[in-house]
């Protein structure tokens, strides 16, 4: 199938393709533009679903399921909004049931950021404890934001979407998820207050 091949890397970067066009192509059952569209998003998704989830097996899951629900309801997919919208909501929606049943069972995420080092921080030993202070204080702030909270910085800041799509992902309002997004950067402020 077309996911695992794109996990396992068998199927390389397409050659750029109008998006509509390959949406329209694919809903006429033409493989080959989904296999596009995948290629296309397949970073992208990949790494929501793990900065959300902070789980690799979760991560791969959803991810699955993701461009599962795509393949099914691409038939029903209006062009009057953004693919890549619609994409990250099914993935968000399939985070937040994560967390819902996390919840119900009772289980903590796992707490997997990347914590790539800075390659300079290493020369600098001084400079290297900041950045891992740093680090685990972003860490703590991130694991105390609610699944809502987390999903919004996520949108905006690693997957750079604008408030108005923010807010289309999730079912509310723009005005919503900027508030959302207020209140997350409020709570980075105080916690990172003495590094700013």
């Amino acid at each position: 199938m077309v996911i695992e091949a794109v996990l396992e890397g068998q199927i390389s970067p397409a050659p750029a393709v109008d998006e509509t066009a390959l949406i329209r192509a694919a809903q006429q059952g033409d493989q080959d533009a989904f296999e596009q569209l995948v290629r296309r998003y397949d970073r992208p998704v990949l790494r929501l679903a793990m900065n959300l989830l902070r789980n690799p097996e979760d991560a791969r899951d959803v991810y699955q399921e993701a461009f599962l629900r795509v393949y099914r309801n691409l038939g029903s997919f209006r062009l009057d909004s953004s693919f890549q919208t619609w994409l990250y909501r099914i993935v968000t929606n399939l985070c937040l049931d994560r967390f819902r049943s996390r919840k119900v069972r009772r289980e903590e995420p796992a707490d997997l950021i990347e914590n790539a080092p800075e390659e300079r921080a290493e020369v600098d030993p001084q400079r290297s404890l900041l950045s891992k202070e740093l680090g685990a204080r972003i860490r703590q702030v991130l694991g105390g934001l609610t699944p809502r909270e987390r999903t919004v910085f996520e949108l905006r800041h690693y997957q750079g979407l604008r408030l108005k799509d923010i807010g289309e992902t999730l079912g509310t309002s723009e005005e919503a998820a900027k508030n959302c997004l207020f209140r997350v950067t409020q709570k980075m402020r105080v916690a990172l207050g003495d590094f700013v």
